[in-house]
């Protein structure tokens, strides 16, 4: 179901919650959301639409992934990015790295490792601020 995007800097400065295979009916709805905001989007967390878990989704090379409980355990190549974002007003200065690892679980809850670069890893970070109570 498409949920309305969360515009409240309170509740979205509140750290996210692990996620459980319960959560799997609000990953559709973070998906569903996501489709529908294609257009001016590349990235959502699960509090964007009112659910502090720590479930994200990203244009992935045009494949939407869906990550649950991401944690980055690898970084490196620093630099300062400006990004917007659908919750919030404007845009804002962010520190990114131009390589990261992140250990997630998929929709089975396996646990897999992957490195990501350029842009795709600057959206997992910006959505990884999210699940951490971190406003961008």
């Amino acid at each position: 179901m498409i949920k309305a995007i969360m515009k409240d800097p309170i509740f979205l400065s509140q750290k996210s919650a692990p996620a459980t295979v319960m959560d799997l009916p609000v990953a559709q709805d973070l998906r569903d959301t996501f489709e529908a905001h294609r257009d001016g989007c590349v990235g959502m967390a699960a509090n964007m639409i009112g659910v502090a878990k720590r479930i994200i989704i990203f244009d992935d090379n045009d494949t939407a992934t869906v990550m649950f409980n991401p944690e980055i355990v690898k970084c490196s190549g620093p630099y300062e990015a400006e990004e917007g974002c659908l919750s919030l007003p404007g845009t804002r200065k962010a520190k990114r790295y131009r390589l990261i690892k992140v250990q997630y679980q998929n929709e089975r809850f396996e646990t897999r490792l992957k490195t990501y670069s350029g842009f795709t890893a600057q959206i997992i970070q910006h959505e990884l601020d999210h699940c951490n109570g971190v406003l961008i």
